[in-house]
C-alpha cells in the first residue's frame, strides 16, 4: 500500500505526532497512536472495550506501553477505528534514496510488540504490489497470542534463525532454521517461540496484510 493510499485510509487520523521506533527513550508509536485516535473520537476507554472485546485494563496498558496487544487483537483495534494494521507500524522518516522498488534498510517501518516478545519490519517497498515481505523477530517466551487469527490469502516463510512453534488449523509443528512453510491465511493460525533463543522468521504474505 502506498503512501498516498494510506492517508487516504486514515483521513482524521493523519495528524498524529506519534512516530519513530518504539524503545525505552520515548513513548511507543502503537499505544500513542491509539490513544490519539481514541481521544480524536471522544471514546472513553470503557466504549473502546464494549467495541473490541478487549478488557479496559488492557487497553490502558497498551496505550501507556506496559502491554501489547495480540495480533488478533491489534485486528479487532485497526478495525473498530477503520484502519490498516499498517497504521500502528513506526515511521522512520528516512529520506528514499533510489528507485522506488528498492527499499534501504533505515525506511523499514517497524511494528513493535515487545510485550509479546515480537518485532515485525516491513521489507517490500511501499506500493500496490500483491505480495508482502516482513522480517519477523520472535523472542523467547514471545508468541501471537494465545487465540489464533486468520485474514484474507496465503502464507508462507522461512525460519532463519532459531526455532518456530506454527500452529495452522490445530495442527501444530516445530520448525527450524532452514524448515520453510505455506498455508492458506483462511486457516486459524497462530505463532510462538518455546525455544531459549530467538527465533527470526522471512514471512510473505498475499496479499498485503499491512
Amino acid at each position: 500500500m502506498n503512501e498516498e493510499r494510506l492517508k487516504a485510509t486514515v483521513m482524521a487520523d493523519t495528524s498524529s505526532p506519534d512516530t519513530g521506533r518504539a524503545g525505552p527513550e520515548r513513548e511507543p508509536v502503537l499505544g500513542g497512536r491509539l490513544r490519539g485516535m481514541r481521544q480524536r473520537r471522544e471514546w472513553t476507554l470503557q466504549e473502546v472495550s464494549i467495541r473490541s472485546g478487549l478488557s479496559v485494563g488492557m487497553l490502558s496498558q497498551i496505550e501507556r506501553g506496559v502491554s501489547s496487544p495480540s495480533i488478533r487483537s491489534l485486528q479487532k483495534l485497526a478495525e473498530i477505528f477503520a484502519v490498516p494494521i499498517g497504521w500502528f507500524f513506526s515511521d522512520p522518516g528516512a529520506t528514499p534514496q533510489g528507485p522506488a522498488w528498492v527499499l534501504r534498510r533505515a525506511q523499514r517501518r517497524v511494528l513493535d510488540l515487545s510485550a509479546k516478545g515480537i518485532t515485525k519490519e516491513l521489507l517490500s517497498p511501499e506500493d500496490d504490489g500483491k505480495i508482502e515481505l516482513m522480517l519477523i523477530t520472535i523472542e523467547a517466551g514471545g508468541s501471537s497470542g494465545e487465540s489464533p487469527y486468520r485474514h484474507a490469502g496465503e502464507d508462507a516463510g522461512t525460519v532463519l534463525e532459531g526455532a518456530l512453534d506454527l500452529e495452522v488449523d490445530g495442527v501444530a509443528s516445530l520448525l527450524q532454521a532452514g524448515d520453510s512453510f505455506r498455508f492458506l491465511s483462511t486457516l486459524p493460525h497462530r505463532f510462538g517461540n518455546r525455544g531459549p533463543l530467538r527465533c527470526m522468521v522471512l514471512w510473505a504474505v498475499t496479499p498485503p496484510l499491512y
